[in-house]
C-alpha cells in the first residue's frame, strides 16, 4: 500500500530488517522472550525489548497470545504489510512481522497431543520514555491529584491530545483506511519530546475502497475503550476509534482515569461522571493557573470527548471536524509554567532505559 499524504521520515537505525523476520530470530533478540527484557503486557500479548546483533539496535517486540484472536494467516500478514508502509510522525513505526506455526505438545482432555500453534509477533520502534498510560496516571498517583499544579502541564497535554488526533487523521484519510480497534493511553508511546506516537496494531483493521462500515462475530479490543455498536453488534467503523478516542480525550483532559468494570465496557458511568462534574466552575479550580484562553481549551476538549462517547455513532463528529477544532483554539498566555520533575523517572529510566542489560 502506498499511503497518499504520508510523510517520510529518515531512519537513522542500521541495518535495516527484512519485513518478516524467523521466530527463531526473536527469541534469539529477546532472550527467549526473558523476563528482564519484559517492557509491559496485557491479556492480549506482551511487549519485550530487543537487542538486534551487528547494530546494536533495539526494536519492541510484541508477542501476541498463542493463538490469538486475529485474522488468519495471510490476512494477518497482508494486513501487517500495509500498516508498515505508514509515514507519520505521530504513529509508531511498524518495522517487522512473524506468523509463524509451529507444533507442540498441548494438554486436551487429560492428554497430551501435538497440536499446530501460530506465533504472531509485532516489531516497533523502540520507544524508551514508555507509554501515556505511565506518564499520565503513575505520575498522578505519586502526587495529590486534587493539586491545581499537575506533573504533565495543561500545554503538553493540550500538544498530546492534538498530536493523537492528528495520527488517527492520517489513519483515517488513506486511500485505503485503516481503522485501529484499540485505542487507549497504554496504546499511545511518547517519544523524548512527548511526542505522541500511536502503537499496536494488532487488532486493527483495514478498509476497501468506498468501504466505510464492516461487521464481525469476533470482537476482541479493551474493556472500557469499545464502542457499544462495536461490542453488540460486531459493527467497525471510523466511529469505532471516535468513541475509543474521546474517551481518551476526557481522561487526558481531566487527569481522571478510566477504570473499566465488569459491566461497564463503554465506560458509561466514567462519562456520566464526567459530564455531570466537570463544569466551567470545576475547570477553573482544577486548572486555577490557566487563563481564560487556557480554561476555554479545556472546555472544548472535554466538550469534544463527550460527543465523541455518543451511545449513536452517527452522532458522533468526523476526525477532520474535532482536528479542525483543535486547531482553532487559541494558545494559552498563561504566564506561569510549572515544571516538575515526575517521581517516578528513575522507575521509568530503569523500565525503559535504552542501554543493554
Amino acid at each position: 500500500m502506498a499511503p497518499s499524504g504520508s510523510k517520510t521520515q529518515e531512519n537513522n537505525t542500521s541495518p535495516e530488517l527484512p519485513e518478516e523476520l524467523p521466530y527463531d530470530f526473536l527469541k534469539q533478540i529477546t532472550n527467549d522472550f526473558a523476563e528482564d527484557r519484559k517492557i509491559s503486557g496485557s491479556p492480549f500479548g506482551t511487549l519485550y525489548k530487543g537487542f538486534v546483533p551487528d547494530g546494536d539496535r533495539v526494536i519492541a517486540v510484541r508477542k501476541l497470545q498463542e493463538n490469538a484472536p486475529m485474522p488468519a494467516d495471510k490476512t494477518f500478514s497482508k494486513e501487517v504489510q500495509n500498516v508498515m508502509a505508514l509515514k507519520h510522525e505521530n504513529i509508531v513505526q511498524l518495522v517487522a512481522f512473524c506468523s509463524e506455526t509451529t507444533k507442540k505438545l498441548v494438554q486436551f482432555d487429560g492428554k497430551y497431543i501435538q497440536a499446530d500453534i501460530t506465533e504472531s509477533l509485532l516489531c516497533y520502534e523502540y520507544l524508551p520514555d514508555g507509554s501515556l498510560e505511565e506518564k499520565l496516571f503513575e505520575a498522578e498517583a505519586a502526587e495529590d491529584v486534587s493539586s491545581a499544579e499537575p506533573s504533565i502541564d495543561w500545554g503538553t497535554r493540550f500538544k498530546i491530545i492534538k498530536g493523537i488526533c492528528k495520527g488517527l487523521q492520517y489513519l483515517h484519510k488513506l486511500d485505503i483506511p485503516i481503522i485501529h480497534m484499540d485505542l487507549k493511553p497504554e496504546n499511545i508511546l511518547l517519544d523524548a519530546n512527548m511526542v505522541p506516537k500511536i502503537a499496536d496494531f494488532a487488532f486493527s483493521r483495514v478498509f476497501g475502497q468506498e468501504q466505510t462500515r464492516l461487521c464481525t462475530q469476533t470482537v476482541v479490543g479493551s474493556y472500557g475503550y469499545m464502542a457499544p455498536e462495536y461490542l453488540y453488534k460486531g459493527e467497525i467503523s471510523a466511529q469505532s476509534d471516535i468513541y475509543s478516542l474521546g474517551l481518551m480525550i476526557i481522561e487526558i483532559t481531566t487527569r481522571e482515569k478510566n477504570c473499566p468494570e465488569k459491566d461497564q465496557p463503554s465506560a458509561r458511568k466514567f462519562i456520566d461522571k464526567v459530564c455531570k462534574e466537570w463544569t466551567p466552575e470545576h475547570i477553573a479550580s482544577k486548572y486555577a493557573l490557566l487563563d481564560s484562553e487556557g480554561h476555554k481549551q479545556v472546555k472544548a476538549c472535554i466538550e469534544i470527548g463527550l460527543k465523541c462517547v455518543e451511545v449513536d455513532r452517527k452522532c458522533r463528529p468526523p476526525i477532520d471536524e474535532i482536528v479542525d477544532t483543535l486547531n482553532g483554539l487559541r494558545e494559552s498566555r498563561t504566564a506561569k509554567k510549572v515544571t516538575r520533575t515526575s517521581t517516578t523517572s528513575a522507575k521509568l529510566r530503569s523500565i525503559f532505559g535504552d542501554k543493554k542489560k
